[in-house]
């Protein structure tokens, strides 16, 4: 038996640029997870002020989705890679030269700009990988590509501890650890946007699109389902409602643990300047659940799989929040490693059997991540009132749909 090769010499250089944008984005959201804390501090901000970080990025990808690929039909993938680069750098370099202000609105505003930079670069990279290579190793690639995705979500937080160096209230310095990092990035982003202005790509048909989503689509036998509307899909719809749950209830633990670790009446108790490791160990078990869970679909069901993960997540979340030491602390890892396998999945379940509406299906999900945005800033409320641990009890009715989606919400009715 021969064995399939991941890419070819011909695609090589453009295979490894693509997959560059996996890393790239990554790590851009393993900084801003990071930034809750800090700007509490230096600005003195409440839990759910600060977690418009969370409302501004997330928000820029509900935005985002439909505009970025209706650009990409009209001027190809590549012209949106570019233009999704080129935004990235923007909002880096905006961010950057805009400290001065020492407006956390300002900044907001700037990381809208990189956020819509984000999503475009999303929509665009997963169909790509399809055609780097032979068409039978097409998963293959996709998840190669996703793994370095992973590995920028653990470096993220690491690079953010030059940002946390700076605890300054000095007028005109408290944002000033912002324009390195952040001044940096944007060189890096451009740098590859003009690799990519010469770079030859191949062109994406719909049909790769499809199969990057999960979903080969021919014209042979199709399914009855194939020609029901979207609307009257009920997997497709739950799917939609549950991937709004899970990004609500990922983005909300994401961006509240380095709370959970250094808040005052929280045992154990960290310095501040020392939170972005905590998270970084998260994000590791996050990737580390992510090759795990992949691992023990090829024995297990994935929805059996999904409801064991979204049970154990509904288990944790009181003992997080009972106050239980080195156990809380725990438990609030294992959340993150139980959450691993829960986009893709969930995404997988809710276009299956589309057919020739995959990729309006895909659009959709996609929008559903608009759930990072609002959930993020009723958590942080219910922190501010009640305390951190309290907060970490708001997901659970979360968790407890994504279960529901596992175990009936997700069967195809024809």
């Amino acid at each position: 038996m021969t064995k399939t090769k991941l890419t070819t010499r011909e695609f090589m250089l453009p295979f490894i640029m693509i997959t560059s944008l996996f890393f790239l984005w990554g790590l851009a959201h393993g900084m801003v997870d990071t930034l809750d804390k800090h700007f509490q501090q230096i600005l003195h901000l409440h839990k759910w002020q600060s977690s418009f970080i969370q409302f501004s990025l997330y928000g820029a990808y509900f935005t985002m989705a439909l505009p970025a690929g209706y650009f990409m039909r009209k001027f190809g993938y590549k012209k949106g890679i570019i233009f999704g680069l080129s935004l990235f750098a923007l909002g880096a370099f905006m961010i950057a030269g805009t400290t001065s202000f020492e407006s956390f609105w300002v900044f907001l505003i700037c990381l809208f700009v990189l956020g819509c930079g984000l999503a475009t670069l999303e929509t665009a990279a997963n169909p790509y990988t399809t055609k780097l290579g032979p068409g039978e190793s097409a998963e293959q690639r996709i998840n190669f590509s996703q793994s370095f995705n992973g590995l920028a979500w653990v470096i993220g937080p690491l690079i953010a501890l030059s940002i946390y160096g700076n605890q300054s209230h000095v007028e005109g310095e408290k944002m000033v650890s912002l324009i390195l990092p952040l001044g940096i990035i944007g060189l890096v982003v451009l740098t590859v946007a003009l690799v990519f202005i010469r770079l030859p790509l191949p062109e994406i048909s719909e049909e790769d699109a499809a199969i990057a989503h999960g979903t080969h689509v021919s014209g042979v036998e199709e399914k009855p389902s194939f020609f029901i509307p979207l609307i009257k899909q009920p997997h497709f719809v739950m799917g939609v409602i549950a991937q709004f749950c899970y990004v609500a209830a990922q983005t909300g633990v994401f961006s509240y643990l380095i709370n959970f670790v250094t808040d005052e009446g929280q045992y154990p108790r960290f310095d501040v300047k020392y939170a972005p490791y905590f998270l970084s160990i998260g994000f590791a078990l996050f990737m580390i659940g992510r090759l795990t869970g992949s691992y023990l679909m090829g024995l297990a069901k994935p929805t059996k799989l999904l409801a064991i993960y979204a049970t154990l997540c509904c288990l944790l979340l009181p003992v997080v929040s009972a106050k239980l030491g080195w156990i809380s602390v725990i438990s609030l890892y294992g959340v993150f490693f139980f959450m691993s396998i829960m986009f893709p999945t969930i995404f997988a379940l809710g276009i299956k059997d589309l057919g020739p509406k995959t990729k309006k299906a895909s659009s959709f999900l996609v929008m559903a991540i608009v759930g990072g945005a609002v959930f993020p800033p009723l958590m942080g409320y219910i922190s501010d009132v009640h305390g951190m641990s309290k907060g970490f009890l708001v997901p659970i009715p979360l968790f407890l749909f994504i279960l529901y989606y596992a175990l009936k919400g997700h069967q195809v009715k024809v």
